[in-house]
């Protein structure tokens, strides 16, 4: 199989904004509340849909069920595409939140998957920061306090970020993304979020929006603690910025190309800096910033070739 283009799926939400389609070339309206673009997804209705080649506008979750072969692999027999690709927009702050992981998920809803995601920094204003983890010493008691007293805030762990940072959001971590912030995101097909707190604020209808209390305590970790940025691991070619049991995340940045061997396993490479371009078979598929491509296990030999600022990142599944 070729490599594989979607069209991306565009979410309007109130703390969206404009850099969707100004930086990441989206093809979004006028309005100013885009804050994500699904770029590969089997979620239910919220189906990717391919935009080229032979198999255009068939869905992912067609492909699963008709080239489940050819796009898994070693991984053939999964009844879903496991994860979800996406950029995210934070215009404005997300609420504080939390996922729960595939055990607790399936007791809300049998048909749903934990959330362990990942965040790749692609742009940040100064000073933008995110909350991941709960600070040293917070416990549910305090944590219930500090949301009866509005200081929510002096229990989360936060930090500032700059482009090309990495975080990584085990299910069961308290965190939201505060404004300013333009990221790559790799996770688990889930939408199942729990709204802890949302800053006082409103919704459309000028009321607040739904909260999540109990649901949010049954999913946190109070063990985990202050998340931190990720340290990479430097490797012969790029580094690998995550390894879990859900997804490995590496990054080849820089000119040059870089070899994908064909390893039986299908890869999500998003432009995440800068042009890029896949040779598969000897055929080039630009790969330009903001863009995606999925290359099914079942492909030619492909390699990486990018400008002197490019930035790709590769998604696959582990083992």
């Amino acid at each position: 199989m070729d490599p594989i283009r979607f069209e991306p799926l565009l979410k309007r939400i109130r703390w969206g904004g404009t850099r969707l389609g100004t930086v990441l070339r989206k093809p979004v309206g006028p309005e100013s509340d885009y804050a994500e673009s699904w770029e590969v997804s089997d979620h239910g209705e919220d189906q990717s849909i391919v935009s080229s080649g032979p198999l255009t506008g068939k869905t992912l979750q067609q492909l699963v069920a008709e080239h489940n072969e050819d796009l898994f692999g070693k991984h053939a027999g999964l009844s879903q595409f496991p994860l979800l690709i996406k950029y995210l927009d934070a215009n404005d702050r997300l609420s504080v939140q939390v996922h729960p992981d595939d055990g607790l998920a399936r007791e809300f809803d049998p048909t749903e998957n934990g959330k362990t995601e990942a965040w790749v920094i692609i742009a940040a204003e100064p000073g933008s920061r995110l909350y991941a983890g709960l600070k040293n010493g917070v416990d549910a008691i305090s944590l219930r306090q500090s949301l009866t007293d509005g200081t929510i805030e002096d229990c989360l762990h936060s930090f500032e970020v700059a482009a090309g940072d990495c975080v990584f959001i085990p299910a069961g971590t308290v965190h939201a993304i505060a404004e300013g912030i333009l990221l790559a995101e790799v996770q688990q097909s889930s939408d199942m979020t729990f709204r802890l707190y949302d800053w006082g604020r409103v919704g459309a209808d000028g009321k607040p929006r739904e909260l999540h209390i109990e649901e949010s305590f049954r999913c946190i970790d109070f063990d985990r603690g202050p998340v931190a940025r990720v340290v990479s691991q430097r490797l012969t070619t790029g580094e690998e910025l995550v390894n879990c049991d859900y997804f490995t995340i590496r990054r080849y940045a820089g000119p040059g190309h870089v070899p994908l061997i064909r390893d039986n396993r299908f890869h999500v490479l998003q432009a995440a800096a800068g042009n890029s371009t896949v040779i598969c078979g000897g055929t080039p598929f630009p790969l330009r910033f903001g863009e995606t491509l999925l290359l099914p296990a079942s492909r030619a030999e492909a390699r990486i070739e990018s400008d002197v600022d490019g930035v790709v990142l590769d998604t696959y599944l582990p083992g």
